[in-house]
């Protein structure tokens, strides 16, 4: 059994050529902005495998390494997880060849890390491939394993530290209850929220009853903006602010459409979301008929730490595209009345010399984190302008 998220090899060697071509000089590139010298190198490089990473607020790194081993039967893949402490020492929390559930073989790749409010527990979401019959047939899943910062595994309400169909989980304020999303309408279509606490008892569900489309928890808060639609999927999404531990919600806005990418900016002031596979529609939260629409196409986006832009990925999550800031412009007021809003073209502001990447982030202090294709080491560089 092979991962299902196994290197596209040729991908692999054109970008290795692009990466020979710029350090040598013997190709050229598309024009990109003038950049600092000290982007040239990175700050920081963790040479391995990574498939997954997270930065704590005081800066430590928690990060997957792909791990691959043969049984008798079959090739498995289960990520290791290491923590890279401010000062540089590494150590693994996880051994992923050693991380078992009864006899069943089963291979996981990590999918994304999220840190608890006090920085010391963390979640880890599992894409996991299990065979399921003696013919060797397979089935795919999505787990979230918690665990302590030191690797011990922290056991849930059914006494297990692995949380089945949970995607996207969070840590509460208290530091003690978990709220994810769970699979309603397949495939990936309509979600309902869910919680436990590591201090035991059955999960159970927040807002019972009702779908949501996505979310975006919003950090060291328990609040999350969602985008709700109805069961039956007749009715438009409307964008919510929702108390998850108090279980209280506010309608904010219906929306024209929704394609995915829900993301509010550190502040908290605005919200980003796809309103098709072309447009990005940014929202005013504390005046919500301020609007701008931007024609960017779909991908995967972060807002800058001062929220007068974006630095959008072309391509989707886990698939390697270029890097672009775009400017978002001034919003303006739009009344449910009026016609819809004007939809602009920004420019694209290509950034690291066109060069694509896997995966990125913007670190809480400000700086930029990439993992290339091919070998996928985590670089970091200074934020470009």
């Amino acid at each position: 059994m092979t991962c299902p998220c196994s290197v596209n090899r040729y991908r692999w060697i054109r970008n290795l050529c692009s990466l020979v071509c710029v350090a040598i000089g013997c190709c050229g590139l598309p024009a990109a902005r003038a950049q600092s010298p000290d982007i040239e190198k990175p700050l920081l490089n963790i040479d391995d495998d990574i498939s997954a990473f997270a930065f704590a607020p005081d800066g430590r790194i928690v990060y997957s390494a792909r791990h691959h081993f043969h049984t008798k039967q079959y090739d498995l893949e289960r990520d290791d997880i290491w923590l890279q402490e401010t000062g540089g020492k590494r150590r693994r929390l996880l051994q992923g060849e050693k991380f078992s559930r009864g006899n069943t073989p089963f291979s996981y790749v990590i999918d994304s890390f999220r840190w608890s409010p006090n920085g010391r527990m963390i979640l880890a979401q599992l894409f996991t491939t299990s065979v399921v019959d003696e013919h060797g047939a397979t089935q795919d899943s999505i787990m979230t394993l918690a665990m302590e910062g030191n690797g011990k595994e922290i056991r849930l309400g059914a006494n297990d530290s692995l949380l089945k169909d949970a995607y996207d989980a969070t840590w509460l304020m208290d530091n003690a209850t978990i709220v994810y999303l769970t699979e309603i309408v397949k495939p990936k279509v309509l979600f309902s929220f869910k919680y436990v606490n590591i201090a035991g008892g059955p999960p159970g569900f927040v807002f019972e009853g009702r779908t949501f489309l996505d979310a975006d928890p919003i950090p060291r808060t328990n609040l999350a903006i969602g985008v709700e639609r109805d069961h039956n999927l007749t009715g438009p999404p409307r964008l919510q602010r929702l108390e998850l531990l108090a279980q209280d919600d506010r309608e904010l806005a219906t929306l024209d459409g929704y394609e995915g990418g829900v993301s509010v900016s550190p502040s908290m002031k605005k919200v980003a979301y796809y309103i098709d596979k072309e447009v990005l529609e940014v929202r005013d939260l504390s005046d919500l008929n301020k609007i701008a629409r931007l024609r960017i196409g779909l991908g995967t986006f972060q807002w800058s730490p001062d929220e007068t832009r974006i630095l959008l990925k072309r391509a989707p999550e886990k698939k390697s595209g270029d890097l672009a800031w775009i400017e978002i412009p001034v919003l303006t007021t739009y009344a449910p009345k009026d016609k819809e809003p004007p939809v602009t073209q920004p420019a694209l502001a290509s950034i690291l010399h066109g060069l694509t990447f896997r995966d990125f982030a913007i670190t809480p202090d400000g700086k930029l984190a990439v993992i290339a294709p091919g070998k996928r080491n985590l670089m970091v560089f200074p934020l470009p302008r």
